[in-house]
């Protein structure tokens, strides 16, 4: 009940247009990849989701601000069933790992959050962006891909998040969004890490310009 009543909140305070270039409503893992600018990006894809996808979908987030706070904690792990990634952030232990470590921590806890029926929502860019041009992706996505090549990878372009729910606010401001889910990024043999990544990158762009 609270899920079915978070994902009608969320569509009416974004306001959201949903558009898909392929079919969602079924049971297939998939990877959702989005632009990110907002704290509210995970919420509407998943919000947008049909019924079936939606129960499948796991958004990967960070750890800190999920679990700051009583509200949130339940929510990422009980509602949204989170896969919670530690940043290098504050004093936390985290921050005595270095980036390939914690990067390489990341991977593997998508991969076992996938598991045989799973699907993640995940942001490459690893930080939020202005809205207005997809930020260069982090190699998770890569990795990820290649340890999971039976999962499709969707893009998905927000447009607008960043206005409804801008940097450093609390309260979201009801106004008019747009989500487009993408067809699954083509597989390609051999393709190096960098070729990749930006082909994605690209993927999700050209979503806002259609």
């Amino acid at each position: 009940m609270i899920a079915t009543l978070l994902a009608a909140t969320a569509r009416v305070i974004a306001g959201g247009t949903v558009r898909s270039a392929g079919e969602l409503g079924d049971v297939r893992q998939r990877v959702f990849f989005a632009n990110h600018t907002s704290h509210l990006d995970f919420i509407l894809i998943w919000a947008s989701l049909p019924l079936v996808a939606r129960r499948q979908a796991r958004p990967v987030a960070a750890r800190d601000y999920w679990e700051s706070g009583l509200v949130r904690r339940y929510l990422a792990r009980k509602v949204f069933r989170a896969v919670l990634i530690d940043r290098a952030v504050g004093d936390g232990a985290a921050k005595e790992r270095s980036p390939q470590m914690r990067g390489r921590e990341a991977v593997d806890r998508m991969v076992e959050a996938l598991g045989r029926e799973n699907s993640l929502i995940v942001f490459p860019e690893g930080t939020r962006g202005s809205g207005q041009v997809v930020g260069e992706f982090r190699s998770g996505l890569y990795y990820l891909s290649r340890a999971r090549p039976d999962v499709d990878l969707v893009p998905v372009h927000l447009e607008n998040l960043n206005r409804v729910l801008p940097k450093g606010e609390f309260i979201p401001v009801p106004m008019i969004s747009r989500i487009s889910f993408g067809l699954p990024l083509e597989r390609a043999e051999s393709e190096a890490k960098e070729t990749f990544l930006e082909r994605a990158r690209i993927a999700v762009q050209e979503l806002a310009e259609r």
